[in-house]
C-alpha cells in the first residue's frame, strides 16, 4: 500500500468479469431506497445465488437488523476472498457511468489517508465533511465494519475543480475498458473502468496538490491563509465517517511505525468534480410518518412565523395525501429552507413520540409516499453546487441530507473492494 496525504494508488480487488456477471455483482449504496423494501427484495431475486456485492453489506431498510446480520456478510465476505476477487496492486481506476438519463459522470478511485479526514463541524482538514454527521447513525456501520475484512466504497468526493485539471484531461487517448465495462442493475445505467498507468497516477496527484496551494485556495474564495480543502464528502459521509472511528479504534492499540502502514489507515473512495456535467444536485426532501397531517401543518406554520432571523425567504410546500399547502418563512435563520425544516423537525419529533423522518430523493417519490395515512412530505428549494466549497469553507458541515448528487438509481454502485486486515 502506498500512502499519500492527497489521494493514492492501493491493492485493488475486483472479480474476474469474464466469469462473474457485472450486473449481479454490483448494487447500489446501501443508503438508498430505505423506505422502499421492494427495491432490495427486488434485486434480492435478481441476485439469487450469484457472487454479488448485495451480500457484502447491509441495506438501511434493515439497519435495525445489523447485529443479526453481520456475521453472514462476513462469511461471505470470506468466501468472496476465497473464490471471486482478485487482487490489482497498485492501481487507481478511472470510471465512466453512464447515468439513467443517458448522461455520463466522470470519476476516479482511489486511497484516501483517514488522517486527513475529519467529519466535525468546523473542521480545516484535507478531507471534510458536507452535511451533520449524526452520532447515532454510526455504530451500527461500525459493527459492520470492524470484523470485516474488505471494505467496498459508496463514497463519492468532490473536488472543487472548475478548470477540469485533474479527472477530465485522463480521458485523452483511452481504449477500451480493461477494469470493467457492464450494465447496471435495475435500469441503473452503465459502468466503465479503466486501471490508471503509474506515469498517470503522478500527474493526477501532481494536479490534486496544485487545487490546494495557498494561492489556489485564495484566488478561489477571495481570501488568504484559508486551510486546505481538497475533498469534500459528497455522498457516503456515515460510511466513512465509520471507517474513521473503526481506525481510532484501531490505532489506539497499535505503535506509530504499524499505524503508518496499517491497511484500515486508508479507505477506498471515488472522486468526481464538482463541475461534471452530470452532477446536478437536488434537494433532499423530508417525508414525516405517524403525524395527524392538519396539527403538523399548523406546528409548522406557527413555527416558521415566530422566527426572527435575517436571511431572504423561503417557501415550503407540504403534501399530504391529494392536499398541497404552502408554507412561507418571512424571516428564516438559516440561510438554506432545509436547516429551516430540520431545525423543526429536530425538536418535533422529540416532542412527538411514535413520529419518524425519511430522506427522500426525487419529488414524485416524496408525493408518493405522501399518500400514505398520517404522512406529510415537505419540498423545499435547493442549494446551487457552486456555493457548497465556499459554504463548507466558511461554515462548517451543513445540516443533515441538504442535498443529493442525483436520484437513487443515479448512486455510486459497489464495484471495487480493498482488504483492510
Amino acid at each position: 500500500m502506498k500512502q499519500s496525504p492527497l489521494f493514492g494508488a492501493a491493492d485493488i480487488l475486483l472479480p474476474d468479469f469474464h466469469t462473474v456477471d457485472g450486473t449481479k455483482w454490483s448494487a447500489v449504496a446501501c443508503d438508498q431506497y430505505t423506505s422502499q423494501p421492494d427495491y432490495w427484495q427486488a434485486a434480492d431475486e435478481l441476485v439469487g445465488g450469484a457472487p454479488s456485492t448485495l451480500r457484502l453489506m447491509l441495506p438501511e431498510a434493515w439497519l435495525d437488523e445489523s447485529e443479526a446480520r453481520t456475521p453472514g456478510i462476513h462469511a461471505a465476505m470470506r468466501d468472496c476472498l476465497d473464490r471471486v476477487l482478485i487482487s490489482h496492486p497498485d492501481s487507481m481506476i478511472l470510471l465512466e457511468r453512464t447515468l439513467a438519463d443517458g448522461s455520463i459522470r466522470r470519476g476516479l478511485v482511489g486511497l484516501i489517508d483517514l488522517e486527513s479526514y475529519d467529519y466535525t463541524k468546523g473542521a480545516s482538514s484535507l478531507i471534510r465533511a458536507t452535511e451533520e454527521t449524526v452520532p447515532e447513525r454510526i455504530p451500527a456501520r461500525m459493527t459492520i465494519r470492524r470484523d470485516a475484512l474488505i471494505e467496498l466504497p459508496h463514497v463519492m468526493l468532490l473536488i472543487d475543480d472548475r478548470e477540469k485539471t485533474v479527472i477530465e484531461p485522463l480521458f485523452a487517448g483511452v481504449s477500451a475498458p480493461d477494469a470493467y465495462d457492464y450494465d447496471l442493475m435495475q435500469q441503473s445505467g452503465h459502468i466503465r473502468g479503466w486501471f490508471l498507468p503509474a506515469e498517470a497516477q503522478k500527474r493526477t496527484q501532481k494536479a490534486l496538490k496544485a487545487l490546494v496551494t495557498s494561492r489556489a485556495m485564495a484566488a478561489r474564495y477571495g481570501q488568504k491563509g484559508l486551510a486546505p480543502l481538497l475533498f469534500a464528502v459528497g455522498d457516503g459521509n456515515h460510511s466513512l465517517a465509520a471507517a474513521k472511528a473503526c481506525w481510532e479504534e484501531i490505532k489506539a492499540g497499535l505503535t506509530p511505525k504499524e499505524a503508518a502502514v496499517h491497511p484500515a489507515r486508508c479507505a477506498l473512495a471515488e472522486v468526481v468534480n464538482l463541475y461534471d456535467e452530470s452532477l446536478i444536485f437536488e434537494p433532499i426532501y423530508r417525508v414525516v410518518f405517524g403525524v395527524q397531517p392538519d396539527a403538523f401543518l399548523a406546528d409548522l406554520t406557527a413555527y416558521t412565523a415566530a422566527l426572527e432571523g435575517t436571511m431572504p425567504a423561503q417557501t415550503l410546500t407540504c403534501r399530504a395525501g391529494d392536499e398541497v399547502t404552502t408554507v412561507t418563512v418571512p424571516r428564516p435563520v438559516s440561510a438554506l429552507a432545509v436547516g429551516t425544516v430540520q431545525q423543526f423537525l429536530n425538536e418535533y419529533v422529540k416532542a412527538h413520540p411514535g413520529v419518524s423522518v425519511d430522506y427522500i430523493h426525487g419529488a414524485d417519490t416524496a408525493a408518493a409516499l405522501a399518500q400514505k395515512l398520517g404522512t406529510v412530505a415537505v419540498l423545499f428549494d435547493g442549494m446551487k453546487k457552486e456555493e457548497l466549497f465556499a459554504t463548507v469553507i466558511s461554515d462548517g458541515a451543513l445540516p443533515r441530507k441538504t442535498f443529493s448528487m442525483g436520484h437513487a438509481q443515479d448512486k455510486r454502485f459497489y464495484c471495487e473492494a480493498r482488504r483492510i486486515r
